[in-house]
């Protein structure tokens, strides 16, 4: 199936194994440390072992079932997206193994997305379950990931720049495996390794405007200067490098070459795509309506779901259930959606796939499309069809994936 394919191909293409080599940096006269947090952090520890060619030792963080066979760097799998006490105790650990360098020491990073809820340390004052309320709420909210990251840098020992600070006066050499909109390094985990250039006030305003409900004591403690992050600027990042190893766009593209070699136009909508996931499928649905065959309409980015409902399901199932709705059967219409890392939200699926026959099948089974979008039950629906996409953890991480194929007239 082609638009598996496509999947599969933009997965490939931001294969640790793969981008990490090209991009390490020359041992230290001294000590290197690694360290990292991210769903793909464990395959790029992995990928650093098979190449580096000097003594190394560290500890990255990465999701459950995320980890891989390292021997030299300590593997700690937790809780996300939501942290657990895993993520917070090696997260303080880390901090602890960057503390007491030298110059002559290197600091080498492995970041790459999900690193927000793994690099679970809280700033000093605030707890564990601090920490598990704000993310909860955030997720359910509908903020966008760069707002859900300023607040999360701001209430963490890490985050926004703490680790790199941490590690002065050594070298960090930051690799990064981006899933935000604008690969932003600010934004990818929080930035733990780059300076901040937002402030604890911006922070406030968003937990304000989504109404957000805290302690008095985390309220209390972004009103003090202790909750402010590292800026521009700050001479603690002079000796901090940061390589862009792998984005979404490239993953784009590797799927757009093998679109066009199928015989299909290209539609490259970009990789910034946000906003409410059903909101986005209904406008690509409007396009995929009026566009000629044969072509593919290709996206990335990360939307949101605002839940209001009890349902499973993560934002590229809801993506594909409203895209379902909005093309109402129409023939020559397919189209697939799935998060990159293999994982779609909590659940166990990497997204969903739209057939022209969708609704029919589901009707046949006694199936309410526009229910189960009203409860955010879009895995449940795509489950009793048998159109779960499931990859397993794919261990790389380049936002949502989406593609629409459209073959021949679709008038």
């Amino acid at each position: 199936m082609l638009l598996k394919d496509l999947f599969s191909a933009a997965i490939a293409a931001a294969d640790p194994h793969l981008r990490v080599p090209p991009y390490l940096p020359k041992p230290p006269k001294g000590r290197t440390i690694v360290v990292g947090a991210g769903k793909a952090s464990a395959a790029m520890a992995l990928a650093v072992e098979q190449h580096w060619k000097a003594p190394l030792s560290g500890l990255v963080i990465t999701r459950y079932g995320h980890g891989a066979p390292c021997k030299k760097i300590e593997i700690v799998e937790a809780s996300h997206p939501v942290p657990d006490a895993n993520g917070r105790d090696a997260a303080l650990r880390m901090g602890e193994l960057v503390k007491d360098l030298s110059k002559d020491d290197l600091v080498l990073c492995l970041i790459s997305g999900g690193g927000s809820a793994l690099l679970a340390a809280p700033a000093p004052g605030l707890t564990l379950a601090d920490k598990q309320s704000v993310n909860r709420q955030l997720l359910s909210c509908g903020a966008p990931i760069s707002e859900m990251n300023c607040v999360r840098k701001h209430l963490s020992a890490l985050k926004g720049g703490r680790l790199a600070a941490a590690a002065f006066p050594a070298e960090v050499v930051s690799l990064i495996i981006s899933d935000v909109p604008g690969d932003d390094p600010a934004i990818v985990a929080s930035g733990p390794t780059v300076p901040d250039p937002t402030t604890r006030q911006d922070a406030l305003k968003i937990l304000r405007k989504y109404k957000i409900d805290l302690p008095a004591h985390v309220w209390a403690f972004l009103e003090t200067p202790a909750a402010e992050t590292p800026k521009p600027g700050d001479p603690r990042f002079a000796r901090v490098k940061t390589e862009m190893i792998a984005a979404p766009k490239q993953s784009i593209a590797a799927a757009a070459k093998l679109a066009r070699e199928a015989g299909y136009q290209v539609i490259d909508l970009g990789d910034r795509i946000e906003g409410e996931a059903r909101e986005v499928a209904r406008a690509q649905a409007a396009q995929a309506l009026s566009t000629k065959g044969p072509a593919v309409i290709l996206s990335g980015g990360e939307t949101t779901v605002t839940l209001k409902g009890k349902g499973r399901g993560g934002r590229n199932a809801e993506f594909a259930l409203a895209l379902a709705i909005a093309l109402d059967g129409r023939a020559n219409i397919s189209a697939i959606a799935g998060d990159t890392d293999g994982i779609d939200g909590s659940e166990d699926n990497a997204g969903a796939v739209v057939t022209a026959d969708t609704l029919a099948r589901a009707r046949a089974k006694g199936l309410d499309a526009t229910a189960f979008l009203a409860n955010n039950d879009a895995y449940s629906f795509f489950a009793e069809l048998g159109d779960l996409v499931v990859t397993g953890p794919t261990r790389t991480n380049v936002n949502d994936f989406r593609a629409i194929k459209i073959d021949g007239l679709s008038f």
